[in-house]
């Protein structure tokens, strides 16, 4: 049992024989464990059911308005169609599993790893941790911005690696923009021209309301607060001061646009990694993307698969192409507002896992006090600016 959330691990054969015993275990373990609002059954173990076996998800079903029957096998799911079962109750096939064994890692983030399988195909790993939710919540997000016109790839299959959700991806004779700038190190104004055209494609979609999309403005105060645990009071009002100032909007933003999720295929660039997708400025997409390009704190070649220097310049050159036709001093202050965004991105990623090692938890708090400590008065500065940017 977790909290308010039980667990049922049914194994072996479910039959006439094995069903009273296990009627009867349930019935004394219910007694002790007191309100529950939520039941699991893990089925990952069972090979048989019965009608006898019928009956205990049925009483479990009755008992538990939430109950849910996981991880359920060929043969006893169709049993369970069959019998309608699957139409009275939640029930969840078992996940095909795969393995990354071997397999070239093309981008990692706070959420998970991406790895290419082959020439066509590519999976996103989720962290150790992650639920089954968080994965249906990046389909729900990919499939509403594909629809709204952002140029994503779809998943096609749910798999298991290892203890590990992933996400399998169709991307024929796909490379990141990373790899693409490695290769091709003489077309980085080319590519820029293209990351930029990105960005404006995403920032020219307005998300209707409601939507299923999520607003990223109350994701990222959730995200600050989430971090109190790792910085004072004060510190964290400050971010929540700076972030409470971007402008509301509706625009479509995908909110971890590095050059690792953007991914090359022919001439044009497709995104992967929608687990941030939201509405909301294009500066707090931009100020991410800034975070990562510009600001990221760790292992940049690794992160990012580029070095510092490229990264930066192809930076430069995509804000000059995003910005075109604005005057050198109005380029200069969207620059710095973009910078201010980017500071508060640089800690708040930490809140997408709890599990993140103590030597990158101390390497972001040493840096806070450079980036945030002593630049307290221009971000607030910067920050009162923020209302002139129309979006």
């Amino acid at each position: 049992m977790n909290g308010t959330c039980a667990t049922l691990y049914l194994e072996g054969r479910l039959d006439t024989a094995a069903s009273p015993q296990v009627q009867a275990d349930i019935n004394k373990k219910l007694a002790t464990i007191g309100e529950v609002s939520q039941f699991v059954c893990d089925a990952s173990h069972l090979e048989y059911i019965s009608s006898s076996g019928l009956r205990i998800l049925l009483f479990l079903r009755k008992r538990f308005p939430n109950f849910r029957l996981t991880e359920v096998g060929p043969e006893v799911y169709q049993v369970l169609e069959m019998t309608g079962f699957t139409k009275m109750m939640t029930i969840e096939r078992a996940l095909r599993r795969m393995s990354v064994e071997g397999c070239e890692e093309i981008g990692r983030g706070g959420v998970g790893i991406v790895y290419r399988i082959n020439d066509d195909t590519i999976i996103k790993v989720f962290r150790e941790g992650s639920n089954i939710d968080e994965v249906r919540r990046e389909i729900t997000m990919a499939k509403e911005a594909f629809v709204l016109g952002m140029p994503t790839a779809i998943s096609f299959d749910v798999v298991r690696v290892g203890n590990q959700y992933g996400l399998v991806y169709e991307l024929l004779h796909a490379d990141t923009l990373s790899a693409c700038i490695r290769r091709q190190p003489k077309r980085i104004d080319e590519f820029a021209r293209l990351y930029a055209g990105l960005f404006r494609q995403l920032h020219a979609i307005q998300v209707p309301q409601p939507s299923l999309i999520p607003s990223v403005m109350q994701r990222e105060e959730e995200a600050i607060r989430h971090i109190g645990r790792y910085f004072d009071a004060e510190s964290i009002d400050l971010l929540l001061r700076i972030t409470e100032a971007i402008p509301q909007s509706y625009r479509l933003l995908h909110c971890d646009l590095q050059t690792k999720n953007a991914m090359m295929q022919g001439n044009e660039l497709m995104l992967i990694d929608m687990g941030e997708v939201g509405y909301g400025h294009p500066m707090i997409d931009l100020g991410h993307a800034h975070s990562a390009m510009v600001g990221l704190i760790g292992d940049y070649d690794q992160m990012i698969g580029i070095s510092r220097e490229v990264g930066n310049d192809l930076w430069q050159r995509t804000m000059h192409y995003y910005f075109e036709g604005l005057s050198a001093a109005d380029f200069a202050h969207r620059m710095e507002q973009i910078e201010a965004v980017a500071v508060v991105r640089n800690f708040s990623w930490l809140s997408l896992s709890d599990s993140f090692p103590e030597a990158v938890v101390r390497e972001c708090q040493q840096a806070f006090a450079e980036r945030v400590g002593k630049r307290k008065d221009w971000l607030l500065d910067v920050s009162r600016t923020f209302a002139d940017w129309e979006a």
